[in-house]
């Protein structure tokens, strides 16, 4: 699958929309992805990350965010599909800079909205679908 241009999307983020959103599509868009946004999300207000690490973030949200991308979301099974890779294309990204804290924040606000099997999927979080 090729990629977006998903930075083109930064300016449709902003945190209200992300937590709007979030909460409305959880159980439908399954674990991965929510653990995914959410730790882009935390990182995202971390100062310990650069300004280009944030720049790549907030275009995947904004692109998450969005209703115009390039799978709509409003397609059943499929409509995420393309915000999960982008999600994890820029979370692969910034691995590296994403404080542990971070990791253990997004498993515990996973824990209000999914069940611990399904929690148990964000282990296997870079496997292919």
């Amino acid at each position: 699958m090729e990629l977006p241009d998903f930075m083109s999307y930064a300016n449709k983020f902003s945190q209200t929309d992300f937590v709007d959103k979030i909460a409305r599509i959880a159980k439908r868009a399954g674990s991965k992805l929510v653990y995914a946004a959410l730790i882009l999300y935390y990182t995202l207000q971390s100062d310990k990350i650069s300004k280009t690490n944030k720049a790549m973030i907030i275009g995947a949200l904004g692109y998450m965010i969005s209703p115009l991308d390039v799978v709509p979301d409003a397609i059943p099974i499929a409509g995420l599909t393309d915000d999960l890779a982008v999600l994890l294309f820029v979370l692969k990204k910034v691995w590296t800079d994403i404080d542990p804290d971070i990791q253990t924040k997004a498993k515990e606000r996973l824990s209000k909205w999914f069940d611990e099997d399904e929690i148990n999927e964000i282990n296997h979080l870079f496997d292919e679908e």
